[in-house]
C-alpha cells in the first residue's frame, strides 16, 4: 500500500493582532481565527515512523503565531497571504489553504473570513 497525500489541518488557531483601517482597529488588537490545510507527501513518515520524515506542524504553527502577533495589517487579504506564505514555505508542501476569520467585523455577523490557497504542483 502506498500512502502519498497527507493532510495536516491546523484548526481554529485563535490569535490577536492589529487588523483594519479604522482608528480603533489601528490602536487595539483584535481576535482572528486562523485555519490552515497543508497537503504533503507523507510516505516517508508513514514508512519510517521517524519525526525527521514528517512535516513539522508545530514549527509552522509557531511561525504563524509570531507572524500574526508581531505585525500590523490593514487588510485581511494581506494577513491571509502572509500566513499562506508561511504555511506553503516548506519544499514538501504540495498545496496549502488558509482561512482567516475576523470575528464581529460586521454587525449582525459572526465573522468575516477570507480564504487563499496555492497549489505548488500546478506551478
Amino acid at each position: 500500500m502506498t500512502l502519498n497525500d497527507a493532510t495536516i489541518r491546523i484548526k481554529n488557531l485563535r490569535l490577536r493582532t492589529y487588523i483594519g483601517i479604522k482608528e480603533e482597529e489601528i490602536q487595539n488588537k483584535q481576535d482572528v481565527v486562523v485555519n490552515v490545510v497543508i497537503h504533503y507527501d507523507g510516505q516517508r513518515a508513514t514508512n519510517s515512523d521517524q519525526i525527521d520524515d514528517a512535516l513539522n506542524y508545530k514549527g509552522i504553527t509557531k511561525a504563524i503565531i509570531k507572524l500574526v502577533e508581531d505585525n500590523r495589517f490593514y487588510l485581511l487579504e494581506k494577513l491571509t497571504a502572509d500566513v499562506l506564505a508561511v504555511a506553503a514555505e516548506h519544499p514538501w508542501v504540495k498545496y496549502a489553504q488558509v482561512e482567516v476569520d475576523k470575528p464581529h467585523a460586521l454587525r449582525f455577523s459572526d465573522s468575516v473570513s477570507l480564504t487563499l490557497s496555492c497549489n505548488k504542483d500546478a506551478e
